[in-house]
């Protein structure tokens, strides 16, 4: 059980350094442990500006959780328009939107129940 839980942590630090590389905005971890019938432990959410950046963010994370802990996404959704896309790590799956998207998706407002923990970055 512990080692799943430090291989999460690890998966967690590359993501939102993988974020972090490339400017993504609004970073959030929902830890949705505690709730039933979840389809993984943490969703983490951020913005891009454009769909540009957006798949930058996408493409950053990828490289980064690659290169350190050799690990790819289960599966990928949304790259094509880039609004959304979503990056499935079974145990921690991400949100990666354009700004407009997340406010109309509100995922967060979705997971009320959820402990969220804002990232601080320095942008």
């Amino acid at each position: 059980m512990l080692n799943k839980e430090k291989e999460t942590d690890q998966l967690i630090t590359q993501i939102i350094k993988g974020i972090e590389g490339v400017k993504g905005q609004d970073i959030e971890i929902l830890d949705l442990r505690e709730i039933e019938n979840t389809v993984s432990d943490y969703f983490i959410i951020c913005n891009g500006t454009s769909n540009t950046q957006v798949n930058a963010i996408v493409n950053s994370v990828q490289k980064t959780v690659s290169k350190s802990i050799k690990e790819n996404p289960w599966h990928v959704e949304g790259s094509s328009n880039a609004e959304w896309v979503l990056l499935d790590y079974v145990h921690v799956v991400v949100h990666v939107f354009q700004k407009h998207i997340r406010e109309y998706y509100d995922i967060e407002g979705l997971w009320g129940d959820a402990k969220i923990v804002k990232i601080e970055t320095t942008h």
